[in-house]
This record gives structure tokens, sequence and C-alpha cells, in this order.
């Protein structure tokens, strides 16, 4: 037989690679809290693992699932030979970091949510100083990332329209060029730890 407490390291196991599946995303949004935007890319090396990291997550906690359901051992009064299992070893316990693993792993999906619109009101633009430009960046991995990107472009005066994909790789600007300019634009997204690796203008 083996014991309600073997569920324990497949459960740990579960919550800590659900966590890092969804590292990559959720340090944008720590960023945007904390105030710093430079960490925003620090984990953006974990994303290609993802899918098995979700994988694993999964296998762990079915695993004890499977162990938890499983009938477990009596003794002749028909009692469980274990005992009543503590808080940690119980099915709630088990539910509540399934629950939690599984809102980890989704966090990409809504991590936008986290972010403030900061796109800008613009009163007055002279036509001939409206200027579009595209800029190829590398480390994105998800939502959260191009929300960070838009919204350390958006801090800057001029900026009219930002539009960033991960899946393109690329955040797409118009600005006031009166008011701000390709360099400060660069410098704004090298800020957040992505790095432009091309500009083209539109």
């Amino acid at each position: 037989m083996i014991p309600l407490k073997s569920t324990n390291p497949f459960t740990n196991a579960g919550l800590i690679s659900a966590f890092a599946a969804s590292l990559c995303c959720v340090t944008p949004v720590i960023a945007l809290f904390a105030g710093t935007s430079s960490i925003a890319a620090t984990f953006s090396w974990i994303a290609p693992a993802r899918p098995y990291l979700i994988g694993l997550s999964v296998v762990a906690l079915a695993l004890a699932w499977y162990l938890k359901l499983k009938p477990q051992a009596t003794d002749n009064c028909g009692c469980a030979v274990d005992g009543k299992p503590k808080f940690i070893q119980s099915k709630t316990f088990l539910l509540m970091a399934t629950v939690f693993a599984a809102v980890m792993i989704a966090f990409p999906y809504y991590s936008k949510i986290f972010f403030p619109k900061t796109e800008k009101q613009i009163v007055f633009v002279e036509k001939s100083n409206i200027q579009s430009a595209e800029f190829k960046i590398s480390g994105m991995t998800c939502e959260g990332c191009t929300e960070e990107v838009k919204h350390e472009v958006n801090k800057l005066q001029g900026i009219l329209k930002s539009e960033a994909s991960y899946q393109n790789a690329n955040a797409m600007v118009q600005f006031d060029n009166s008011k701000t300019n390709i360099a400060e634009i660069i410098r704004a997204i090298n800020s957040t730890g992505y790095k432009v690796t091309q500009t083209k203008l539109r």
C-alpha cells in the first residue's frame, strides 16, 4: 500500500511546474506593480519549455489524484491504516492545488487585464509630423509581454497609437515626430528587457 503522504511530492511537483510554466508571463505583471520594467523579460528563456512544464504539471497532479482516490487499506475494524490525513494531505488541499495550477497555466491568456489602458488623447497633431514605424522585438512570449512593451512606449510624449504582437515579434507605433523619435521608442522598448532587433519606417 502507498501511504497518503506520498501524494505530496506529486502535488508539489504539479504546483511548481505549473508556476514555472507561466513564470515568463507572470514577471511582466510583477514588473508593472513593482514599477521596474527592466525585469519584465527575466524569465523569457523559460518559454520554450512551457509545453513540457504544463505536461509535467498535468501528469503529476493526475498521479496525486489517482493516489488520493484509490481505496485505502483498512484494519480489522474498518478504520484507515494511515488514520485521518492532515490538511496538506487532504482532498481539499489537492483540489486547491489543482485549481491554482490551472489558474497559473492559463495566466498568459488573461495577463493583459492587469495592465492599464495608457493610450493618450492627442488634441492636435500637425499631419506632416505623423510617422509610423515597425519595431522587430526579440524575447516576447505572451500577451503579458506585449502589454508591457505597449505600457512603456505609451509613457512617451507624442505616441498616437501602439500595437504589439508576440506572435509576429513586433510592435507597430504611430507617433508625432516633433515630440518623440525612433531612438526614444527603441530605448523604451529595450528598457523592458525585450530587445529591438530591427526598425522599419512605414
